[in-house]
């Protein structure tokens, strides 16, 4: 490329400025075009209503939502500040995977045009990250630049314009100029399509480039996600299709989240966005209801997955490239999933050989703890980099190349495009609103509390080991707030106010035996007799449901309500300050009489059954 930035020039053409010509066709001035056509940047009367210059035209072709998302990605590097370069996108309405592409465009205040208007428009470069755009209206003269949507060319996918399979990222067409991030992969590129290999450009990844130059930042994703410290962040990751993990086992999901306590982990999804265009995301929303009932994040498949890889501690993925770059970040891996749809001897094949897999027989909080105590990211990495080589480069590559093809000189003061961080993941589930509880009452004044989503099993009672349902009052399933024994309601400014809200909880639900509300500095609790305790934690803050289950244990193992104890959770251990407060008043229970107030036996709320 020109200048020494990673091949040859393009052919003989040699760069030249100068002014767009008038569009292609026989239209008359000030004509409209065809009806819906796209009338400015681009159309027969365009001049009449441009502002800046546009002395070429390049069009990003949007056929699916995975291959948009990367072009949104890459070309505001490639094409900043340069008012010679009129940008829009076209929309290619060829693809089973089209849901979604118009309302990620119209998000990003790009400009549409229909796809059959490229044959009526001159333009200079389309730009694609999907091999199977329709080319028909695309002019003979136009070259077309396939940028990859994944890591390479490791996948066999079903060929649209038939029954077989085809070479995933693959353009077979002599106006394509495909970009790899490995010399291997121009090796394949040979040996399955001869004559692409002469049009393919060593440029490498710029997606890989921004997750890798976006580890500094792990512990704001960590925040963003809603990790707190001494929490493992566990990420699912799958592809599309019946061989990804999901497609093999769709229930994962909820058995991951329902086997691990959210005191000590949070688990995100990563879901490819051909699950979320061709299902819908109330689909993906109502398979997965249980996992996020358990407390998943789903991150949306238009921003945040790159972030959630580098704020990861552990993944467990498929054949899909996004467990290929978390390979490349040294990410402790476990494979639930891997499809004969690989190709054998490209690297995630290599990868699928040697990453321990998943088995869906097994304890997996287990599998998780041996999976990053025997990582071997040495080993891993090494397989990864043989999908990327001279890593750094590739936006500064890349903008050469786009200049070379449109015959344009690149900007000379704008200096190399800027490599922006991976943006911040806003996922959304994540809370954890019904909870099984146990809590175990030492002698020495230690109260351990563990605790798991509904979806699990309950835990069994023993010597010292109390169990019981605990709801936030946001919980939306009526039976389990009507059955939990503790809830949870929202914080006061002080704590009279504290007790009032927790006294007005016990009144809406006559099951329960004790409320808990949050105040400045710690938490009031209201138990059934009208008692009431203060809890205040003396280092960092506990949330209110660790309050409330300190309070609820003691009083199952009939202590007293005073004191100091040290409580455990999750990895974490802090001395609660429990203060009894006067009783001025009785909980109102309509017309049935208040319980003794000394009876633990007395406070084993109705179970779900």
């Amino acid at each position: 490329m020109a200048g020494g930035k990673g091949g040859g020039s393009i052919g003989s053409r040699k760069p030249e400025a100068g002014s767009r010509k008038p569009e292609a066709g026989s239209r008359k001035p000030g004509s409209p075009g065809e009806p819906g056509d796209l009338r400015v940047p681009v159309g027969p009367d365009a001049r009449r209503w441009r502002t800046f210059p546009g002395d070429r035209l390049l069009v990003a072709a949007a056929r699916t939502v995975t291959s948009t998302v990367r072009l949104l990605d890459t070309l505001p590097a490639l094409c900043r500040s340069d008012p010679r370069l009129d940008v829009v996108f076209a929309f290619d309405p060829t693809s089973a995977f089209g849901d979604g592409v118009h309302d990620l465009l119209r998000t990003a205040g790009v400009r549409i045009m229909p796809w059959g208007q490229l044959a009526r428009t001159e333009c200079h470069l389309v730009v694609s990250a999907s091999e199977n755009i329709d080319l028909t209206p695309v002019p003979a003269a136009c070259p077309v630049l396939v940028l990859p949507h994944g890591v390479g060319f490791h996948k066999l996918v079903p060929d649209a314009r038939g029954t077989g399979r085809r070479l995933s990222g693959v353009m077979d067409d002599e106006r394509a100029w495909h970009t790899v991030s490995h010399p291997d992969q121009i090796t394949q590129l040979a040996e399955h399509h001869p004559a692409l290999a002469a049009r393919a450009r060593l440029i490498g990844d710029p997606c890989h480039d921004q997750i890798m130059a976006s580890r500094p930042l792990r512990d704001r994703y960590r925040a963003a996600l809603g990790v707190r410290d001494g929490q493992r962040l566990v990420l699912l990751s799958s592809t599309w299709g019946p061989q990804s993990l999901l497609g093999t086992d769709p229930g994962l999901p909820a058995r991951l989240t329902a086997a691990l306590s959210p005191d000590d982990h949070r688990v995100a999804a990563v879901v490819h966005p051909n699950v979320w265009s061709a299902h819908g995301s109330w689909q993906v929303r109502q398979v997965e209801a249980a996992a996020l009932d358990a407390g998943l994040l789903l991150v949306p498949p238009q921003r945040g997955w790159q972030a959630a890889l580098v704020a990861a501690d552990v993944l467990v993925g498929d054949h899909g490239s996004v467990t290929f770059y978390g390979a490349a970040l040294g990410t402790p891996l476990l494979l639930a999933a891997f499809g004969e749809e690989s190709v054998p001897g490209t690297p995630m094949g290599e990868l699928g050989r040697v990453v321990p897999r998943l088995d869906p027989s097994a304890p997996i909080g287990s599998q998780l703890e041996r999976a990053v105590a025997e990582h071997d990211a040495e080993r891993v990495v090494k397989v990864a980099s043989g999908a990327f080589v001279d890593p750094g480069r590739a936006l500064e590559r890349l903008r050469s190349l786009v200049y070379d093809l449109l015959r344009l000189p690149e900007p000379t003061d704008s200096g190399p495009p800027p490599l922006y961080a991976a943006p911040e993941p806003r996922a959304e589930g994540g809370r954890v609103t019904a909870l099984w509880v146990r809590t175990e009452v030492a002698a020495e004044g230690v109260v351990a509390v563990s605790r798991l989503p509904v979806v699990a099993a309950e835990p069994e009672e023993g010597d010292g080991v109390f169990v019981h349902l605990a709801c936030d009052e946001d919980e939306r399933d009526l039976r389990l707030l009507g059955s939990a024994s503790v809830i949870t309601t929202g914080s006061a400014p002080g704590a009279a106010a504290a007790a009032a809200s927790a006294r007005e909880t016990l009144a809406r639900w006559p099951g329960c035996r004790l409320a808990t509300a949050g105040s400045a500095g710690g938490c009031v609790s209201v138990l059934w007799d009208g008692r009431v305790v203060e809890t205040r934690a003396t280092g960092a803050a506990l949330e209110p449901g660790v309050h409330a289950a300190v309070v609820y244990g003691l009083l199952r193992a009939g202590r007293e309500l005073g004191g100091v104890v040290t409580v455990r959770v999750g990895a974490r251990e802090e001395d609660v300050v429990i203060s009894p407060q006067p009783r001025p008043f009785t909980v109102s229970r309509g017309s049935a009489p208040d319980p003794a107030p000394q009876t633990p036996e007395g406070l084993d709320g109705p179970r779900t059954g």
